[in-house]
């Protein structure tokens, strides 16, 4: 996005599956959010789990560690009064970004309008124009939520396996040394 701050638009959902999932209280323990809302936003579509849905009474959900920092911003702008239709509009454009990008983005909103940004210039070009801002720098709640995670209990996806303090950071670097060889 170049030129400047620019809002959030509709995108595709990101199809690159994980190998580890979170369960739903784990997922609202590192978002600090409640099971309510977490049944509820993925009931109404607003962050849907990425590594499996529930289908029918006995099966959990599993959330990805990409998810769960969604949650946590989904969070922090409803704590601040952020239009819902804004926040869904914002969780879209979040899926749709590639998962390295994430962590170098700082989402702000007027409160009527969510905007990325992805330099220190933009950020002030949006400050500049004189209203209240609220911005969220997604590399802090990446480490926050990366933090929480490495105390709590994951999950793999294709045998089930409990991982007891898994480090969401070290299945990152494992895909980033992957991509790179």
């Amino acid at each position: 996005m170049e030129g400047g701050p620019y809002p959030l638009h509709d995108g595709a959902a990101d199809p690159s599956p994980d190998t580890i999932g979170y369960r739903g209280p784990t997922a609202c323990a590192a978002a600090g959010i409640t099971y309510r809302q977490l049944d509820y936003w993925a009931r109404t579509g607003l962050v849907e789990p990425s590594v499996r849905a529930a289908y029918g009474s006995g099966t959990q959900r599993l959330y990805s560690f990409r998810d769960v920092v969604v949650l946590k911003i989904v969070k922090r702008f409803l704590d601040t009064g952020v239009a819902l239709q804004n926040i869904r509009a914002a969780v879209q454009h979040l899926r749709a970004r590639g998962f390295r990008d994430l962590e170098r983005m700082t989402l702000m909103s007027d409160g009527a309008t969510v905007y990325e940004c992805s330099s220190p210039d933009e950020v002030v070009d949006l400050l500049q124009g004189g209203q209240g801002i609220f911005g969220i720098a997604v590399g802090v709640v990446w480490r926050d939520v990366e933090a929480a995670l490495s105390q709590l209990h994951g999950e793999r996806v294709d045998t089930g396996e409990t991982l007891v303090g898994n480090n969401p950071a070290d299945e990152l670097a494992r895909r980033r040394q992957n991509r790179a060889v």
